[in-house]
Formats: structure tokens, C-alpha cells, sequence
């Protein structure tokens, strides 16, 4: 009998170990996430962005034949056996009433989704989104996401009051949308794309598909889906020949990334990446650090590259700052970015 329960256990054991290898990410799968805030707003041109300029980027995406996807359909599509497909996803952060009067009028000219974050505190105030203009753009498509409660700077908070407010909003967020929309949000996006270990271990607790950062970059293989890159779209960055740029970026999978965490200790941080020597980021890569001069280091582990870089100068004054590499192979250009977050800077 003890036989018979041993072997049986072990099928069981053997039946979930292949379940969980089956379900690992195709390297090949690619999705290519852009963040929006604010449409035909003047006033504020660094979250801003054309109305313009939107239809041009949804206008390429159709012409070029992507699958657009809700932000929870493309973790959905990630995590599938589903066939390798070109794929984007359009997110808009904070909940302005400008997406309503001029963003969301654009999606449905396209028939596209798209993925809203909203920050529940302020729905209805000035300048954002009510529930019932929220309710409106679900009913024409768009997922709505967390974007926590308050919006708050969590990483300027004492670490024995970050964690529960944080878990705290996440929950509130999670009621009060289910209360207003019937519905739950899969997904979640950090505000100011902020974010520690423990927070990212929160967001995974809650029950969420993926979240959403903001350091710039390519969904792939090797993304932890639960900070996932997006381009920003803001007037700055929304010219169509760039957006083609962007749209056209591709992920270079990374086998190891030290440290993970995006919280900057010392004046010049390091960054060790471990790639494939095939891989783009291997041969020439172009490397850019906001505020500094990279200074970039390659070495041999084995079948591995390994990567350090580091800033020629002190970058410590900086709140937040990303490491960002480049690199062309077989035609193809390739994107990564590391965000360094330094929170004794306010």
C-alpha cells in the first residue's frame, strides 16, 4: 500500500513539474508597451501628448499588422502556447479627463483596447476621471487597472509603515473599482514606476497577472512580468518616426541581472548583467546613463558574457535615473533598461 501511495505521489509530482516547464515564456514572444498620461493638454507637455500624434501610432500599429491587447491579455498571451505575434499594448496612467474627451474618442475610431490605470482618490476631482466616464471607457474596451489609492510616493515612506499602506491601497484600490465597476483589476501599475522587492512580492501576493513599471524597454523572455518596461509617450517622445523606432525595438534576453532591485546605493551603482555570447548585447552595444558618461566593462564566464557598467561620475543627487543599452544584430535593434531609484532624493 505505502508503494502504491509513493508511486502515485510521484506521478502527481512529475505531472506538476511538466506543467510548470510547459508554461515558461517562448523566448521569441515580444510585447511592446507604451504609457500615455495626458491628450491635447498644453498645459502640462512632459506627460502630454497630441491627439495627433496618437492617431499616427494607433494608425501604424494597424498598418503593420499588430495585435493590440489589453495589458491582462498580454500577460495572458505571454504565459500561452499561443503562436508568436507582432504585439502592442497602449496604457494610460492617472485617470485624466483628457483620455476621456480626447484619447478614448481615438481607441474607438481604431476599435483598440487599451489598459487604464486609475489612482481612486482622486476620481471625480479636477481634471480626472468620474466613475461614470470610467465606466464609460470599460464598456468600450478599456481594462481598468491599480494605480494604488493616493498615488503616494511609497519609497519615501518609513519601512515600517511602506509595506502595509502600500498592501492597504492596493486592497482599497481592488474594493472600491469591484464596487463602482463590477469588476476586478488583473493588473497594476507602481506609481512614478517606483518600486522595492518587497512591494513587487505585495503586487505577486494580491493575485495580480503582471504590473507595469516604468523604466523604457521590451516585454520578452526574460521580463519579470511583474515589472514590466514600457516607452513613454509624452510630446517629447511622440513623434511618429520615433514611435516607429520604438514599436519596432526588440527584447535581448538577459540570463541574470545584479542587483535586481531598482533602489541605487552609492554614488556611481553598478549594474552586472550576465548575457549568451550570441546574444546583441555581447558585441558592440551602445550604453547611456542620464546624467553621465557609462563606462562599460565586458568580461568572459564560461558561455556567458558579463556586463558591468557604471557612471564615470556621481549621480547620487538624481532621483531617478536609468542605465539604457542598445545594440543592432541580424538588422534588428535591441533595448534594455535598468531604473535606479535613489529615495533619500525628494
Amino acid at each position: 500500500m505505502k508503494t502504491q501511495i509513493f508511486l502515485t505521489l510521484l506521478v502527481v509530482l512529475t505531472s506538476i513539474g511538466c506543467a510548470q516547464s510547459e508554461t515558461k515564456i517562448d523566448p521569441n514572444k515580444e510585447v511592446v508597451c507604451f504609457v500615455y498620461h495626458r491628450f491635447d493638454d498644453n498645459r502640462y507637455p512632459s506627460t502630454n501628448t497630441k491627439v495627433s500624434d496618437f492617431k499616427s501610432h494607433l494608425q501604424y500599429l494597424k498598418d503593420q499588422g499588430y495585435q493590440v491587447l489589453t495589458f491582462a491579455d498580454a500577460m495572458d498571451y505571454m504565459n500561452s502556447s499561443d503562436p508568436v505575434q507582432k504585439t502592442a499594448v497602449i496604457t494610460i496612467d492617472d485617470g485624466y479627463e483628457s483620455f476621456y474627451k480626447n484619447g478614448l474618442p481615438v481607441l474607438k475610431e481604431f476599435d483598440f483596447p487599451a489598459t487604464l490605470y486609475i489612482n481612486t482618490e482622486t476620481v471625480g476631482g479636477s481634471s480626472y476621471m468620474d466613475w461614470d466616464q470610467i465606466k464609460a471607457a470599460a464598456d468600450a474596451g478599456v481594462e481598468i487597472g491599480n494605480h494604488t489609492h493616493s498615488h503616494a510616493y511609497f519609497l519615501n515612506q518609513p519601512e515600517s509603515e511602506r509595506y502595509s499602506n502600500f498592501k492597504d491601497e492596493l486592497k482599497l484600490t481592488q474594493k472600491l473599482i469591484k464596487e463602482h465597476l463590477g469588476s476586478t483589476p488583473e493588473t497594476f501599475a507602481y506609481p512614478f514606476g517606483e518600486l522595492d522587492d518587497k512591494m513587487l512580492s505585495i503586487v505577486k501576493e494580491i493575485g495580480f497577472k503582471g504590473a507595469a513599471a516604468q523604466n523604457s524597454g521590451v516585454i520578452g523572455g526574460s521580463t519579470d512580468l511583474f515589472r514590466c518596461p514600457r516607452f513613454p509617450m509624452s510630446e517629447n517622445y511622440a513623434a511618429i518616426d520615433k514611435f516607429k523606432s520604438k514599436a519596432n525595438m526588440h527584447h535581448p534576453l538577459v540570463t541574470s541581472e545584479s542587483p535586481f532591485s531598482f533602489i541605487a546605493t552609492g554614488d556611481q551603482p553598478k549594474l552586472t548583467l550576465k548575457v549568451s555570447a550570441d546574444s546583441p548585447l555581447a558585441g558592440a552595444v551602445n550604453c547611456f546613463i542620464q546624467g553621465a558618461e557609462a563606462k562599460v566593462d565586458k568580461s568572459e564566464s564560461g558561455e556567458d558574457v558579463v556586463i558591468t557598467i557604471t557612471p564615470k561620475s556621481d549621480i547620487s543627487s538624481r532621483r531617478r535615473f536609468l542605465y539604457t543599452l542598445t545594440a543592432q544584430q541580424d538588422g534588428k535593434w535591441y533595448w534594455y533598461s535598468h531604473l535606479w531609484i535613489n529615495p533619500d532624493v525628494h
